[in-house]
């Protein structure tokens, strides 16, 4: 018997899953970009933070015939860009917020080519909401699901033959990971369980016999703030504060950590990421394309 082969690796990432979101309070990702206005501040700083859009961008193979699903799109951050560069795009994104700056991004950009699906990626179905098949799918920081396989084996459908899937997620500790480690017993009298993380996610893919090239690098960013005010207002949701004790220890918390920056404030973080790609029907498990 050999134990590493005998782990049910999806259920690992469930489990990890599950113990994460029942120990922060239930938070659910769509349900914190439901405002436009805290859509709009993730807009806003994934532009401060252009670099890794371009890197991203430059990194999946299209051309402009190509055909790209974007699952977790968000406000339109690579969606845009993509449909700048190819045929077609289709969004895939659950959160109201997001989908409304997505759409104002789209006119305010004349972009014409992205077809949006506003729902979850475990409640769309292939045959009814996508226009199948894609040259490329792309998951970048948006693997919420609890089923992961499934989710894969849905992008797996959704792909042409020769298609290249392109999946981004976390490596270690997250910059986040570690402020709720240290925060999280003192807001919520629990500990923080971190999400899974790529190692799982690589175990979940060996196992369905697909054999990716992986590629791991380190991401340096920042959030800004034009005010504490609007730092707190920002956080609010993402430490899910409802008290005034709790207020309290994250001002103090982000006192310590922002830094003044042009007559604002800035979060610098730095974490390590994970690109994970695979070339789909190649008839080789994923060791298509280099």
């Amino acid at each position: 018997m050999n134990p590493i082969t005998e782990i049910d690796w999806n259920e690992v990432w469930n489990d990890q899953m599950r113990r994460s979101r029942e120990a922060s309070t239930a938070r659910d990702c769509a349900r914190i970009w439901e405002k436009r206005e805290s859509a709009l501040k993730f807009w806003n700083m994934s532009k401060e933070n252009s670099h890794r859009v371009e890197e991203t961008i430059a990194g999946t193979e299209i051309t402009p015939d190509s055909r790209v699903l974007d699952i977790g799109a968000g406000p339109g951050t690579l969606a845009i860009p993509f449909a700048q560069r190819v045929k077609h795009v289709t969004a895939v994104e659950p959160a109201k917020g997001m989908v409304l700056v997505l759409q104002e991004k789209m006119a305010e950009e004349q972009v014409s080519n992205i077809e949006i699906v506003q729902k979850r990626w475990e409640d769309v179905n292939v045959a009814d909401d996508l226009k199948t098949p894609y040259d490329v799918v792309i998951a970048s920081f948006s693997l919420g699901m609890a089923d992961i396989r499934g989710a894969i084996e849905k992008m797996i459908a959704s792909a042409a033959k020769g298609g290249t899937i392109y999946l981004y997620h976390f490596a270690g500790e997250t910059h986040w990971d570690r402020d709720c480690r240290d925060l999280w017993p003192r807001l919520h009298g629990r500990e923080y369980q971190p999400g899974p993380k790529s190692d799982v996610l690589y175990n979940v893919l060996y196992s369905m016999g697909i054999y990716p090239s992986v590629r791991t690098f380190r991401l340096r960013h920042s959030q800004r703030f034009a005010s504490m005010e609007e730092a707190m207002a920002h956080f609010r949701s993402q430490y899910a504060i409802t008290t005034p004790e709790q207020e309290a220890i994250v001002r103090e918390h982000l006192g310590r950590v922002l830094v003044e920056e042009n007559g604002g404030l800035s979060l610098p973080a730095s974490s390590i990421r994970v690109k994970i790609w695979w070339e789909t029907g190649s008839g080789e498990n994923g060791m298509g394309k280099r």
